[in-house]
């Protein structure tokens, strides 16, 4: 939920720069979310496929904001954003 909450919240901002800073947070939220789903397979609470399907998604989110930041550019004050890393 807070990546999108995020993304909502930053558009409403009045720049392009604050929107961007919006999306890092939803950024990172999404990197807190692998980590999340990481430890639920590894505890055993989440099934191994599962596991895999549902990272496999949080990573195209992932890439989906930073194609979104980079097509902000340096309007949004960062024009080479750092790139989507995987752990899967």
């Amino acid at each position: 939920m807070s990546i999108p909450a995020n993304i909502v919240e930053g558009r409403r901002q009045d720049s392009d720069k604050e929107f961007a800073r919006f999306l890092r947070i939803a950024l990172n939220s999404g990197c807190e979310l692998e980590y999340h789903l990481i430890v639920a397979r590894d505890i055993g609470v989440m099934s191994e496929a599962d596991s895999e399907t549902l990272l496999r998604q949080v990573i195209e989110v992932r890439k989906m904001i930073h194609g979104l930041l980079n097509k902000l550019g340096a309007s949004a004050g960062r024009s080479q954003p750092s790139s989507a890393r995987s752990t899967v």
